[in-house]
């Protein structure tokens, strides 16, 4: 996405590996970040908007457990699969 998400992979790789383990540097693609920071912004507008990071981090915990039982998820899928939760949130959130 840019440098400084490269350089945050690289510092992720690095400290797995301090820890005896051997990780690639995760990438962020572009439309995978684009779908993360509107699932963001929806919970920053709820009444829970403090657990924005929180959601966050949760999709992409869930895009990889479904990338384990789904090899081959392609980009546009992680992004749909972000998009759904996120489009139920933002109908079950009133606007603030």
């Amino acid at each position: 996405m840019n440098e400084w998400f490269a350089t945050l992979g690289r510092r992720w790789a690095a400290a797995a590996e301090r820890r005896g383990a051997k990780i690639l540097p995760p990438a962020l693609e572009p439309d995978v970040a684009g779908e993360l920071l509107e699932l963001a912004r929806v919970a920053a507008h709820t009444k829970e908007r403090r657990f924005a990071p929180l959601a966050s981090f949760t999709a992409g915990l869930a895009v990889e457990r479904l990338r384990t039982a789904k090899p081959d998820l392609s980009v546009d899928d992680a992004v749909a699969f972000i998009r759904e939760v996120r489009e139920q949130l933002e109908r079950e959130s009133p606007p603030s």
